[in-house]
Order: structure tokens, then C-alpha cells, then sequence
């Protein structure tokens, strides 16, 4: 999205009076990354819901990845507009209301989707480091709780992006914002600021200090118990975990909340044209990934959730053997079959 809604060309985005740069690139990369985005995340998390469904009732890992799976299905249905908005040159038709519902459910989506996997995170680490206490306390009702605050507190903290975002004309096109107007944009960096702390800054530091104790739990052997007894399969299920949010992480939500903060910057202390170049691309080329994770996460419900993968296995052998009934019969059954009824037919005759 163009900052300055004033430009008087229509494919650059102007800083100050000399720096001038194109973003062409943007018209082509975010509807094809979208509209990927947008098929397997449907795909996914639709899948995903349904399993969640049929599996009742829930452990608390379980309330979780639902409700991440939730938040992940409800922006990824949002994309048509954006796809629509960018493949039409950053011309939005679809109003005020639909503009700050689809940037409000970016936003959701992305703190939301943190919060889960911090929650996710911080259960699976009492369950390493202090199972008997986790096993006693720790039950699906208290996951609805938390699942509730996290849509609570993220709403709460969203409602001013709904003030700020806006739209505005340029030339003959109408632009949808993804932060706010020209004459209001520091008071937005101050609020996104702190939004970014609370919501990404202190979840990224609890994930890291959660994983940090796991892992230092997962290399001490236990007093008493064999090595075979140790709980391997709990333990590389926890390896796994691991590995599926640093990889959310590494993808989708750090190298988007660095070049967002780098781009604000560079916007309020007004650096050269170059800079100002180097900062925009990079921020647009993260964009997208910051997407990714709605087709990420239905990976952690597949490699750390043992129910769930057994329902998927228990469809597909399903859908498997249905196929096989439905197969046509050769001619040699067929044959069979004709000669086996009519010899039945015959013998109440002799």
C-alpha cells in the first residue's frame, strides 16, 4: 500500500519532494502470494476444524490449536478482497468498513495466532517440567479461559487500528490503508509500538525462556527410570513442536515485525531516497509471509497432536475403503456373480 495517499503518479509512492520509487513489483507478488495463501489456508484449516470437531472432547493442547486454527480460517476467507484490491492496482471498491474489517482481521489473525502458539508453548513445557502438578491442575476448562482472554485482549488492543485505519483518494483510485492517513501516522507508529511489545515482544521472549528450560529438562535424564522408559514418544513430540513455532517465528512473525518497525522509522525520520527504497521493498516482500503461518500452523496439529492425526488416518482409510467399494466389478466377477445367483435360484426347483 502506497503511505502518502497524494502521489500524483499512480505506481510510485512519494517520501519527500526528490525520492520517487516504483512499486510495480507489489501488483504481482501479493495477489499470487494471497491467492496461495488463500487456497491451502481454506484448505487447511477447514480440515483442520473438522477433525477438531470429531475429536471431542478436547485436551487443552487440543482447545488451543482449535482456536488458532479459528483465527487462521476467518483471515485466510478475508484474502479475496486484498487479492482483488492489489490485482486491481491498489484500487479498493468495497468501502470504509469492509477496509478496516480486512486489516482488523490481519492484525487479529497475526496476535492471535502468537498468543495460541505462546499458550501451546507454555503447556507443553509445564507438561515436560512438572507433569504430576500439570496432569492435577491444568484442565480443558482453564484452556477455554485462556483461549477467551487471548481473543479479549487482542480485540481490546485492536479497537484503536479500527480508528486509525481509513481510506483516502488518489487520482481516479480509491486506497485502503494498512496503517492511517498522512497527518496522523506518528501518533499510529506510538500506538502500533506498544502493541508490538505487548503482543509480540513479551510472547517471543516467554516462548524462548519455555523452550530454553524444556530443552534443558529434555537432555537431563530422569533418576530411576531406564533409558527405554523415559518418555520418548512425549519427548520428540515436544521436539517437534518446538521446531514447527521457531520456524513460525523464523518465517512469518520476526522478519515481518523487523522491517515493519525499520519501514515506520524510516518514514518518521525521513531517511534518503535509497535507504527509503531498500526498507519499502523488504517490508512488502515480508508482508506476505507474515501470511504464511495460517498454512504453517495446521502442521503442528498433524506432528503434536496424537488424536488428531489418528482421526485424519481414520478418514482417509475411510474414504479409501469407500472408494474400493465403489469400484466397478470386472467381467470375470461379474460372471461369477450372474452364475452364483441363477444356481440359487434353481435349487428350491429340484
Amino acid at each position: 500500500m502506497d503511505p502518502f495517499p497524494n502521489a500524483s503518479a499512480p505506481l510510485a509512492s512519494v517520501f519527500n519532494a526528490s525520492c520517487r520509487f516504483d512499486e510495480e513489483f507489489k501488483y504481482i507478488l501479493l495477489p499470487v502470494s494471497y491467492s496461495l495463501v488463500c487456497v491451502l489456508g481454506v484448505a487447511l484449516n477447514a480440515t483442520a476444524l473438522w477433525v477438531f470437531v470429531r475429536t471431542r472432547p478436547w485436551k487443552p493442547a487440543a482447545v488451543f490449536m482449535f482456536h488458532l486454527a479459528l483465527s487462521d480460517l476467518l483471515y485466510v476467507l478475508s484474502l479475496p478482497t486484498l487479492i482483488y484490491y492489489y490485482a486491481n492496482r491498489s484500487h479498493w471498491p468495497f468501502g470504509v468498513a469492509a477496509c478496516k474489517a480486512v486489516r482488523f482481521l490481519f492484525y487479529a489473525n497475526l496476535y492471535c495466532s502468537i498468543l495460541f502458539l505462546t499458550c501451546i508453548s507454555v503447556h507443553r513445557y509445564l507438561g515436560i517440567c512438572h507433569p504430576i502438578r500439570t496432569l492435577a491442575l491444568v484442565k480443558p476448562r482453564h484452556a477455554h479461559m485462556a483461549a477467551g482472554a487471548v481473543w479479549a485482549v487482542v480485540t481490546a488492543c485492536l479497537v484503536p487500528n479500527l480508528v486509525f485505519v481509513t481510506t483516502s483518494r488518489r487520482d481516479n483510485d480509491t486506497l485502503c490503508h494498512d496503517t492511517t492517513s498522512q497527518e496522523a501516522f506518528d501518533q499510529y507508529v506510538d500506538y502500533s509500538s506498544v502493541v508490538m511489545v505487548l503482543l509480540f515482544g513479551v510472547p517471543f521472549l516467554v516462548i524462548v525462556a519455555c523452550y530454553c528450560l524444556m530443552a534443558r529438562a529434555l537432555c537431563r535424564p530422569r533418576r530411576g527410570l531406564p533409558a527405554g522408559q523415559q518418555g520418548a514418544a512425549s519427548r520428540q513430540k515436544s521436539v517437534k513442536l518446538i521446531v514447527v513455532v521457531l520456524v513460525v517465528f523464523a518465517v512469518s512473525f520476526v522478519p515481518f515485525h523487523v522491517t515493519r518497525t525499520l519501514y515506520y522509522a524510516s518514514r518518521v525520520l525521513d531517511l534518503s531516497c535509497q535507504s527509503l527504497n531498500v526498507v519499502n521493498f523488504a517490508y512488502k516482500i515480508t508482508r506476505p509471509l507474515a501470511s504464511v503461518n495460517s498454512c504453517i500452523d495446521p502442521v503442528l496439529y498433524f506432528l503434536a497432536g496424537d488424536r488428531y492425526r489418528a482421526q485424519m488416518r481414520s478418514v482417509l482409510a475411510k474414504r479409501r475403503q469407500a472408494t474400493t467399494s465403489q469400484t466397478p466389478l470386472s467381467n470375470n466377477q461379474g460372471i461369477a456373480m450372474v452364475y452364483k445367483n441363477s444356481q440359487a435360484g434353481a435349487e428350491p426347483d429340484k
